[in-house]
């Protein structure tokens, strides 16, 4: 079974300075995972901690290719495991127009993505929101403590700094 978990931290624009950042950083990477249907073979657990509901977490749980696309992935099940794609992201900033291969999954492997975005509105209103992301993705059996405390197999970092400077984007991968 393919199990994926997006943790979504979201705070507007007057959210940004020191106080605020320290909240979010309070708020976890990884929550246990919810009873998942046994049937499926892609499950998608999404988690929002948003700033205008005191970065309480929300979840929901969806099942097969949409629900994976919705998070931002492709994934494609080879005969050897699941190659995973980032989407092409419709962020205002960092502007991303492509996919990108992050990593392939063998059975019982275990990847992490990090990202961070800054989202306007509609032109007719708009209004700057941002977005920092911690996706996990699992070949695995799922088990409530799946990506609790998991040391990732592949690690992809594509956070950059949404205020300006240099970018920080990375990838590991954990040694066999």
């Amino acid at each position: 079974m393919l199990v994926v978990q997006r943790v979504r931290v979201r705070w507007g624009a007057h959210a940004r300075g020191a106080t605020h950042a320290v909240r979010r950083r309070s708020v976890a990477d990884a929550y246990d995972l919810p009873p998942l249907s046994a049937g499926e073979m892609l499950v998608v657990h999404d988690v929002l901690a948003d700033e205008a509901d005191g970065y309480r977490p929300a979840s929901s749980v969806g099942s097969g290719v949409q629900a994976v696309q919705v998070v931002g992935l492709h994934v494609d099940l080879t005969a050897d495991g699941v190659v995973v794609e980032r989407l092409p992201a419709g962020a205002a900033y960092p502007a991303w127009r492509t996919s990108y291969r992050m990593f392939t999954l063998q059975p019982g492997q275990y990847g992490r993505y990090r990202a961070n975005f800054r989202f306007t509105g509609c032109a007719c209103a708009a209004r700057w929101y941002y977005e920092a992301w911690t996706v996990h993705v699992a070949l695995a059996s799922p088990r409530p403590d799946l990506f609790l405390g998991a040391v990732a197999d592949h690690d992809v970092d594509q956070r950059v700094h949404l205020y300006g400077g240099p970018a920080r984007r990375t990838a590991r991968q954990r040694p066999a």
